[in-house]
C-alpha cells in the first residue's frame, strides 16, 4: 500500500502540468491578428496645396472710366446703370456749365487780343520800333492763346460720354441736373472680356509657390472648377490682412462680377527632403498623429511629426524612417505590440 501513497501525489502533479501546458497553447491559439496593407516609407519631399481667398477686381484693366473733360450739368442718362453697351454707344451726356461758357468766351477774347498784339509786334519791327525779341514774344503769346481756346472748344465736343468698348454700365454717379466739376468720373462700364482677381497668400510661401500651375479655382455658387493662370505676384504686404497679393487672369465668360469673392488652391513646390508615406498611413489621437510601423509581423505605434502634405502623401519630420514598413489600410483596427499580416 506504500507505494500507492506516493504514486498519487505524483499522477496529481502531472495532470496540472497538462492542464496549464493546454491553457497556454490555447491563449496562443486565441491572440488576434490584423490584416493589413503595408507601404515602405520613402526618401523625399512632398509637394503640397495652399488654399486662398479673393475677390475680382475693379480696377483700370477691367473697367472704362468715363469722365467730365470740362465743368458741365448733366442733361441726360442714355445708359442707366446694368446697361449693355457696344462700343461707341451714348451713356451719358452733358453740357457746359455757365463757368465753362465763360472761359470760352474768355479764352476767346484772350486768343483775339493776342493776335492783335503780334500783328502791332511786327508792325513795329518792320518800322525799326520792336526788337525781334519783343516779336517772338508776341507770337509765343498769340499760339498759346489759340491753343488754349482750341483745347476748350474740344473739350465741349466732348460732352456726349460715349463707352470705348463693349461691356455693361457698372454705375452712374450722377443724375440729370448736376453740376460736376472737371475730372469727375460720371460713369464706370466694365469691359466685356478677361477680368482680373486679386488673392491673398502668406509672405512666407511665396518662395514655394509654383506660378506655372496657375490657381484652381473651387466650384462655388453653380460655377464650375477651373485653373487659370497667375499673372503678377506683389510680395508687398496689406496692412490690414498681413498677406501678400497674387493676381490671376479670369477668361471672357467666366460668369463672374467685380467684387465677387473667390476661393481656390495654389501649388507648392517642395523645398525640404526627409521621409515621405502615404496620406491613408497618418492616424490621429486626440491630435496627436501616429503611424504604425510593422517589423518582424508586429505593428508599433510611432507618434509623428508631420510636415508638408497633399492628398496623397504626408511627409513625417520625426517619428518614421526611409525603408520602414507601414499600415496604410486596416489601421484602425490594430493596437500597438499586435501582430499582424498582409492581405
Amino acid at each position: 500500500m506504500a507505494p500507492m501513497k506516493f504514486l498519487l501525489p505524483a499522477m496529481a502533479a502531472t495532470l496540472a502540468l497538462a492542464g496549464c501546458s493546454g491553457s497556454s497553447n490555447s491563449n496562443k491559439q486565441s491572440q488576434p491578428v490584423a490584416l493589413v496593407s503595408l507601404v515602405t516609407a520613402q526618401s523625399g519631399g512632398v509637394a503640397s496645396t495652399e488654399q486662398v481667398y479673393g475677390a475680382v477686381e475693379r480696377n483700370a484693366e477691367t473697367q472704362y472710366n468715363l469722365v467730365a473733360p470740362v465743368e458741365a450739368t448733366v442733361q441726360r442718362i442714355a445708359a442707366p446703370g446694368g446697361t449693355a453697351v457696344s462700343r461707341g454707344a451714348l451713356v451719358v451726356s452733358l453740357a457746359p456749365s455757365p463757368a465753362t461758357h465763360a472761359q470760352i468766351a474768355q479764352a476767346s477774347a484772350d486768343a483775339a487780343a493776342a493776335q492783335q498784339a503780334y500783328e502791332r509786334a511786327k508792325r513795329l519791327r518792320a518800322d525799326g520800333l520792336a526788337s525781334d525779341a519783343e516779336v517772338e514774344s508776341a507770337r509765343s503769346a498769340a499760339a498759346n492763346a489759340l491753343a488754349t481756346k482750341r483745347a476748350l472748344s474740344t473739350q465741349t465736343k466732348q460732352l456726349a460720354l460715349r463707352a470705348p468698348g463693349a461691356g455693361y454700365v457698372q454705375s452712374i454717379n450722377a443724375t440729370p441736373g448736376d453740376l460736376i466739376g472737371a475730372g469727375t468720373t460720371v460713369a464706370t462700364i466694365s469691359r466685356k472680356g478677361s477680368l482680373r482677381a486679386r488673392f491673398g497668400i502668406s509672405p512666407a510661401l511665396l518662395p514655394r509657390l509654383s506660378r506655372s500651375a496657375g490657381v484652381t479655382l473651387q466650384a462655388n455658387g453653380g460655377l464650375p472648377s477651373r485653373t487659370v493662370p497667375i499673372v503678377a505676384v506683389d510680395p508687398a504686404v496689406d496692412p490690414q490682412t498681413r498677406l501678400a497679393s497674387l493676381y490671376v487672369r479670369l477668361p471672357s465668360g467666366s460668369g463672374v462680377e467685380t467684387g465677387q469673392v473667390l476661393s481656390g488652391q495654389v501649388a507648392l513646390e517642395q523645398i525640404d527632403s526627409g521621409t515621405t508615406v502615404p496620406y491613408d498611413a497618418l492616424l490621429d489621437d486626440g491630435g496627436q498623429p501616429y503611424v504604425y510601423v510593422v517589423k518582424n509581423g508586429v505593428a508599433h505605434r510611432h507618434d509623428v511629426t508631420v510636415g508638408a502634405a497633399n492628398d496623397k502623401h504626408v511627409a513625417i519630420t520625426k517619428g518614421v524612417s526611409s525603408g520602414d514598413k507601414v499600415v496604410t489600410a486596416g489601421g484602425t483596427g490594430v493596437e500597438d505590440g499586435m501582430k499582424v499580416r498582409t492581405k
